[in-house]
């Protein structure tokens, strides 16, 4: 189970199609598009998964210049700094976020010879041609947010004389869900990282620590990434969380997480931890943090290692974290408050519930039944 810190995991397939995202009369939601959370947790562009999904959409796209090449003009670059500035200073954005709306901006505005030029003509146009080279549904949505999102600042801030982006509509996200991990798949994988870890090998306990917690808690991957030592309440079985938008929420473990982090904290950790290492739940092999990128890996690796298990990263586990949870009679409000979900239909559109349960639940509780 131990992996290497170099590695990276494998890169989402965007889907195929050329489709004019002007056909749907449906405006897409305005503001913050992280603030859709269904879009971010179903739609990664990064890494295969969902809430830290946003991270990806800066993947190989240079500081001011667009998929296409295009590159911002200095006006316009100016513009976005100031805008995204915003973001940091006044809206309290992480970083990660950040970074997301600008890749999006530089995608959408990139080849404009000036802002007085950005019309409705010219944004319609880049999603069209998005569509064209394949980019999904819920990344068209979440670009043409973001650029609303920067256009509303931009009229309030007196750099627009009049908003595009208002008038700006988008495809609807087909919610499209990742595959979902069985309970049995998810018992063979986790078997396989104690088995793995026998030898006690650093590396080896702390990827089962990781697994053992992403499944048990349905924590994203940021967030564990994010834990402290401090973090973990072994007497409670419960974790400090700080989630998005800076809250904090307290999740619970059972007694195989826990007795995978005592056994990585005993005999793991303090093997890999350097005298400037952080206070960090999770350390790479250099002492530092885990980063988010080798985590994903983790989980790719244990994944490929069982066969006929489908290729999911830490969002695909939070995912049948939420769906066995629910399969097994949790409260849906439950599994929102463990998922640090804002709203309840957010947890409803990513989580599979089967027929099974659905007909158990109305044969117990309609009276008709």
């Amino acid at each position: 189970m131990a992996s290497s810190d170099r590695e990276t995991p494998p890169e989402d397939r965007s889907e195929a199609g050329c489709v004019d995202p002007n056909g749907s009369e449906a405006a897409g939601q305005r503001g913050d598009p992280t603030g859709s959370e269904a879009a971010d947790e179903i739609a990664d562009p990064a890494g295969g998964e969902a809430a830290d999904r946003s991270a990806g959409a800066t993947g190989g796209v240079e500081a001011g210049v667009g998929p296409s090449g295009r590159a911002l003009v200095a006006e316009v670059d100016k513009a976005v700094d100031r805008f995204l500035r915003h973001l940091e200073l006044e809206r309290g954005r992480s970083a990660h976020t950040v970074r997301a709306y600008r890749s999006d901006l530089v995608g959408m505005l990139g080849g404009l010879p000036s802002l007085a030029a950005l019309d409705l003509a010219h944004l319609r146009r880049r999603l069209g041609e998005a569509h064209c080279a394949g980019t999904s549904r819920a990344t068209l949505a979440r670009r043409a947010a973001a650029v609303r999102t920067f256009t509303a600042w931009a009229v309030r801030n007196g750099v627009l004389a009049s908003d595009p982006g208002a008038r700006l509509s988008s495809p609807r996200s087909r919610g499209e869900l990742p595959d979902v991990l069985r309970a049995d798949q998810a018992a063979a994988v986790l078997d396989a990282a104690v088995s793995g870890a026998a030898e006690e090998h650093p590396e080896a306990l702390r990827d089962l620590a990781l697994l053992e917690v992403l499944y048990a808690t349905g924590i994203r991957v940021g967030e564990a990434c994010g834990l402290d030592v401090d973090d973990v309440d072994d007497e409670r079985r419960t974790l400090r969380v700080l989630g998005k938008g800076d809250k904090e929420r307290t999740v619970v473990f059972g007694v195989p997480a826990a007795d995978a982090l005592r056994r990585w904290r005993a005999l793991g950790r303090q093997a890999l931890a350097r005298p400037g290492s952080p206070p960090a739940l999770f350390l790479g092999v250099r002492g530092g943090r885990l980063d988010p990128r080798v985590a994903r890996t983790i989980v790719h690796r244990a994944m490929a290692a069982l066969p006929g298990a489908p290729d999911i990263g830490p969002h695909g586990f939070r995912h049948a974290a939420a769906t066995h949870l629910l399969d097994g009679g949790a409260d849906l409000r439950y599994v929102q408050e463990l998922l640090g979900h804002a709203t309840l239909s957010t947890t409803q559109l990513y989580t599979h519930v089967t027929v099974d349960r659905l007909k158990v639940v109305h044969d117990q509780a309609h009276p008709r039944a």
